[in-house]
């Protein structure tokens, strides 16, 4: 501490002793403003088709749907099918939906970033506060479709403002919901979780000629009543230099009150294994409770209750300028 105050005051000299430089430039704000109606629209649409559980119809419905959403806002889009084993041997039919940049817009030489989320469902309410309702499917309004949603509004933002100078692709990860449930106590089951991601991230490895990303962004829980976005632990460890970015970014569109300057918790999420396997600098947007009683991710998390009432669209409007005026601004 001692040496750290010495070289302050050292740095406050040379400064005196100087010519005064001018004053850093302040980032703009972005008028292009992202539309939380939209959003919302998009999240209770996913609902409309029931919890997207793997191997079931509804997630299948929804497949389709969130396929044809990015089509019709000029994405090439790749359905990246796969069967992945389960923490009980469970095979999934799994489903990356990746969206890539319209073709006509130039790939190579210029900057890249990539923003995700999941998109299945819960098969087990398991931290419901009734038991009875711990093998009930989560309709997963917050925890998973939130995400989606405000991916498929800036998707659609993008080409009507074709005006980046950047490449901005998406990816709904599949399969990242099937993590052992709290009632087995046969293991910590962590490898059980983001199977989806985990798969994306080894055939990323695989082949050379897929494209590169400077930087990703995962949005898990983005939609809640009550929400902040705290500093994830992980994300501030892997890519400490994307969370001051965004959380500057939420600053500058005026929503620092919901990304407080604070750390939370670390989290077993999809970005863990875009960060460990596929080399790309990637942070967690994810809601934290410090002080909810049900859990730190909040109280309709892994419940019957994560449903279209408990879904707040200041919350998706925060979350949404935010990366509107991060993407616009790069």
């Amino acid at each position: 501490m001692k040496k750290y105050l010495l070289f302050i005051s050292l740095v406050g000299l040379m400064v005196c002793c100087t010519t005064k430089k001018p004053p850093v430039e302040e980032e703009p704000v972005v008028s292009i403003q992202f539309d939380a109606d939209s959003a919302y629209a998009f999240c209770a649409t996913q609902c409309d088709f029931g919890p997207r559980v793997m191997n079931s119809e509804a997630h299948e419905r929804c497949s389709a749907w969130i396929q044809q959403k990015f089509q019709q806002y000029g994405y090439q889009v790749e359905m990246q099918k796969a069967d992945l084993k389960g923490y009980d041997g469970t095979i999934l039919k799994s489903t990356n939906i990746i969206a890539k940049a319209p073709s006509l817009k130039e790939r190579e030489g210029g900057e890249a970033i990539l923003i995700c989320a999941h998109w299945d469902s819960r098969p087990w309410a398991d931290n419901d506060p009734d038991s009875t309702n711990w093998r009930k499917p989560v309709m997963a309004a917050n925890d998973g479709a939130s995400g989606v949603a405000v991916m498929l509004e800036l998707a659609r933002l993008i080409q009507q403002n074709d005006s980046l100078n950047i490449t901005v692709d998406f990816i709904c990860f599949d399969a990242e919901d099937w993590g052992i449930p709290q009632w087995d106590e046969t293991g910590n089951g962590a490898d059980s979780w983001a199977l989806g991601s985990q798969y994306w991230a080894k055939t990323l490895t695989a082949n050379p000629s897929t494209q590169n990303y400077s930087y990703a962004i995962l949005l898990d829980m983005v939609g809640g009543q009550g929400a902040k976005f705290y500093q994830e632990s992980y994300s501030l460890q892997k890519a400490s230099a994307i969370v001051e970015k965004v959380w500057r970014a939420a600053n500058v569109a005026g929503y620092g009150s919901f990304f407080p300057m604070k750390e939370g918790v670390g989290v077993t999420d999809d970005h863990l294994p875009v960060n460990d396997v596929a080399n790309i600098p990637c942070i967690d947007i994810i809601n934290y409770y410090p002080d909810c009683p049900q859990g730190s991710f909040g109280p309709t998390w892994h419940s019957i209750y994560d449903d279209m009432q408990h879904i707040d669209k200041n919350t998706l409007q925060a979350v949404g300028q935010t990366l509107v005026q991060l993407i616009y601004n790069e």
